[in-house]
């Protein structure tokens, strides 16, 4: 056996240097002293809470790592460390991964943790009907899980997984116990920092510090409340009102240069792994004609959409990776911005125009303003997009299944990649070719050739312009000066509170 290490190359997050200016206000030094909650604005509420069978990011904003935890954990900077495995053994051939697991830990109704909720959590995962959205990336390839003694889990796999470790720290991983598994969505029990406490639908989530904790001295935060806020405006009185002490994930872009020249806040940019698409519905047509997604990509002007929708923050790409991505390609130069282009394939194509198309927009601000000036763009070369504004569990239960033409969204989890290897998936690309390239890459060890293997893959994404890609999402983060220990870059979508603290 071989020992691999703690830290997998996988994400380099981005960050930009946090400004303060100067002074408007004197800020009362005393007002914080020994203040421990904290309210945290969010975007988006999430449709439940288990990560292990819901697709939005946002359950794992409120849940991961706070209220549940997985074997594995990734830290801001993309490094693995250890979380419920205190350390792992990895055999030379990649298939076979030991775990031994950390000794005395509870769950937050007092059931002990050990090696059978490891299994119960990874065969629920992978179980026919699951809806992890990991399920076909992650746990179908586990062929077997042993528990040879309650403080040791054996994974073996069906193909070597270069990435497993990293995707064993993703919300999609966390153990949950036979018990209280099934209440998860609405009354989520974990190993975690906090416990869950209560949810008022449409307003915000509370969790309180578990005194139960491994490590309870660590936790300064008693309480946190994460508020749902999805008006960039509101955002932004909420922050200067003090209603909210942060938000990691802020909307407001255009009040970036407010909130730094403010003595009471901090700003701090960084990146994540939101690779925002226009997302095309490559199974009707005319959208199933190449030319015609390539039609669209050309009409958009993704500098223009970075500066009018998100105010400079945001970083051009031409696949579904994003900068900080180990193997990132830069291919924006496959699909350029070419209205003339755009108009002659659509005539190659045999398209009348106008086309008239359907543009679904969730709430987030990067679709809805991001959407009317893509909308715009389109007019340009005869494709009208009628814009059509749904809440977030609306885009969720139609168009995430596939009822759309044109959508607008960013896809936070990081090495998603392999949803394209899936034909069912929501926006319908079938390649053959593009499956058998993604199953040589999983089941390749050698660095050198998945480096080649996920650059072509990238390629094949833009070649066949499956969707119009156009931005890594930047983290835009605002909070009180004073509380500190806040991610400024996301790996993966969470807000782990377990380090915050006041100063």
């Amino acid at each position: 056996m071989m020992t691999r290490s703690f830290r997998l190359p996988a994400l380099v997050p981005v960050y930009a240097a946090s400004l303060v200016a100067l002074a408007l206000l004197p800020v009362d030094a005393s007002a914080q002293t020994g203040k421990t909650t904290a309210v945290i604005g969010m975007t988006l509420e999430p449709p439940g809470l288990d990560p292990t069978t819901g697709a939005a990011a946002a359950i794992g904003e409120i849940v991961h790592y706070n209220v549940l935890e997985g074997l594995t954990k990734i830290s801001e900077n993309g490094s693995v460390s250890p979380l419920l495995a205190e350390s792992w053994n990895v055999e030379p051939d990649g298939r076979s991964y030991t775990f031994k697991l950390r000794r005395g830990v509870k769950f937050h109704d007092g059931e002990a943790f050990d090696a059978s909720d490891v299994k119960f959590s990874f065969e629920r995962a992978r179980a026919e009907g699951s809806t992890n959205k990991a399920k076909k990336a992650v746990f179908d390839n586990i062929a077997r899980v042993d528990t040879p003694d309650p403080h040791t889990v054996i994974l073996t796999l069906n193909q070597p997984d270069g990435t497993l470790l990293f995707r064993l720290g993703e919300n999609t991983a966390v153990i949950l116990d036979p018990k209280s598994a099934a209440a998860t969505a609405t009354k989520p029990v974990g190993t975690g920092p906090f416990k869950f406490e209560s949810w008022a639908k449409g307003s915000a989530v509370v969790l309180s510090k578990w005194d139960g904790f491994r490590a309870p001295q660590a936790v300064k935060l008693k309480r946190v409340t994460f508020r749902f806020i999805n008006d960039p405006a509101a955002q932004v009185a909420s922050l200067l009102a003090g209603d909210v002490d942060a938000i990691p994930r802020f909307q407001a872009t255009q009040s970036v240069a407010q909130f730094k020249s403010d003595p009471r806040f901090e700003v701090r940019v960084g990146g994540t792994e939101g690779k925002t698409i226009v997302s095309i519905n490559n199974k009707r047509k005319p959208l199933d004609d190449v030319r015609v997604r390539r039609a669209i990509a050309a009409a958009i002007d993704r500098k223009a959409l970075i500066d009018g929708a998100m105010d400079g923050f945001g970083t051009p790409i031409g696949s579904h990776m994003v900068p900080s991505d180990a193997g990132y390609v830069d291919l924006t130069a496959v699909n350029p911005h070419n209205p003339d282009k755009a108009r002659a394939l659509l005539k190659e194509a045999g398209v009348a125009t106008p086309l008239n198309l359907t543009l679904t927009l969730p709430p987030p601000q990067y679709a809805r303003k991001g959407g009317e000036i893509v909308a715009a763009q389109l007019a340009k070369v005869g494709i009208v997009a009628k814009i059509e504004n749904v809440e977030w569990a609306q885009w969720l239960s139609g168009t995430f299944k596939g009822n759309f033409d044109l959508t607008i969204i960013s896809h936070v989890e990081p090495l998603d990649i392999m949803v394209y290897a899936n034909p069912a998936y929501y926006f319908g690309y079938d390649s053959q070719a593009f499956r058998d390239l993604m199953a040589k890459y999983n089941g390749s060890i050698n660095p050198k050739e998945r480096q080649k293997l996920i650059a072509g893959a990238q390629r094949m994404l833009a070649d066949d312009s499956v969707n119009a890609f156009l931005f890594q999402l930047p983290q835009v983060s605002v909070s009180n000066k004073r509380l500190k220990g806040l991610w400024s870059s996301s790996p993966v979508f969470a807000n782990d509170m377990s380090a915050v603290a006041w100063q």
